[in-house]
């Protein structure tokens, strides 16, 4: 089953400590107006490989993050569902997760260790006055009568699965759920800019079932260019690689979203799909020579808002094969089309 109290935790950290072999997690000391909280960050799993993998965005840009600043202090319950404040590692296109690479959390030597990784940006928080933190995932408490273990205060409060919470192994699977990912958001209003912190086991696998959130898997047919693969490394056959969002006049209608073929064989595109922010689909058709691009123009059902948006492109089975995300900043200027 799901998650059951899936949110956003907004606050200042005022304290830290590091993660031990005792107790794998990273942990914050987060503070609203009246209330205290702590985050729990998983750094090792319990199943091997004990790394997990992880991506630091130095310069995150995303459309959840102009909807994240209005948000008042404290805990936020977020319904898991697309177009919202919930994420979602696979469908919200929140990175580039061939960047994702495995860290242990506990290497002798200055910042070569997840532990270290996350510190300097929770220091740097620490030490920024107006810094604020976002943390993604699980609630747990308030727990009446009963002092946080680790920082002291009463009652214990806080927030967990600060990663993927999805594609899980087998003795994990009951928490699997899709829009309910964990993941560490830091915004700096001083330097305008956001750092992301994404996690993930590696016995997590990439692709789910889009209602369950369950793994799925789909064995390769030989000499089928259609065909990509599920578990392992990502085959990104075909890439979106522009936008146009902001056409001038009307938009709707006249928005296109550009694909290059990077294989070295012609792709069947017949049930392929190009799915917008919320979910709507155009479905593709025709084919695509090898390293030649396409321009799609999509229909009024299917639209990239000025406002940030997400474009995903689906192959036949549904599977996502390429994602990408733009702001509001880069939808501005009318009539120019963004590059990814």
């Amino acid at each position: 089953m799901p998650l059951k109290e899936y949110g956003v935790l907004k606050g200042r950290p005022i304290a830290r400590r590091l993660a031990v072999t005792s107790n794998a997690h990273y942990q914050v000391h987060l503070v609203d107006d009246n209330t205290d909280y702590r985050i729990a960050i998983n750094v090792k799993s319990k199943l091997s490989p004990s790394e997990l993998e992880y991506l630091i965005d130095e310069n995150f840009a995303h459309p959840i993050t102009s909807n994240l600043v209005n948000l008042p202090l404290g805990f936020k319950l977020l319904e898991s569902k697309s177009g919202g404040l919930a994420i979602d590692f696979i469908r919200g296109n929140l990175f580039d997760r061939t960047k994702m690479i495995p860290l242990p959390f506990d290497i002798p030597g200055p910042d070569n260790d997840l532990n270290e990784k996350i510190d300097k940006y929770i220091q740097r928080a620490m030490s920024d006055e107006e810094a604020l933190i976002y943390a993604f995932g699980e609630r747990w408490g308030p727990e009446r009568n009963i002092k946080d273990k680790i920082f002291g205060f009463l009652p214990g409060n806080g927030i967990h699965d600060i990663h993927a919470n999805q594609g899980n192994a087998k003795q994990f699977e009951k928490d699997d759920g899709v829009w309910q990912d964990g993941a560490l958001l830091i915004h700096f209003p001083s330097e305008n800019r956001w750092i992301g912190i994404f996690l993930k086991f590696q016995s997590q696998c990439w692709h789910t079932d889009d209602k369950t959130g369950h793994c799925i898997s789909a064995k390769l047919e030989p000499d089928h260019p259609t065909q990509t693969p599920i578990e392992g490394e990502p085959d990104l056959i075909i890439r979106i690689i522009a936008a146009l969002v902001n056409p001038e006049g009307a938009d709707p209608g006249k928005e296109t979203v550009t694909l290059l073929n990077t294989s070295p064989a012609s792709i069947d595109l017949t049930g392929w799909a190009i799915a917008d922010r919320l979910k709507n689909k155009h479905l593709l058709s025709g084919t695509l020579a090898s390293g030649s691009t396409l321009v799609v123009q999509l229909p009024e059902t299917t639209q990239l808002g000025n406002k940030g948006g997400i474009i995903t492109l689906l192959d036949n089975r549904g599977i996502k094969i390429h994602g990408v995300s733009y702001t509001e900043k880069q939808a501005d200027r009318q009539g120019w089309t963004i590059v990814f």
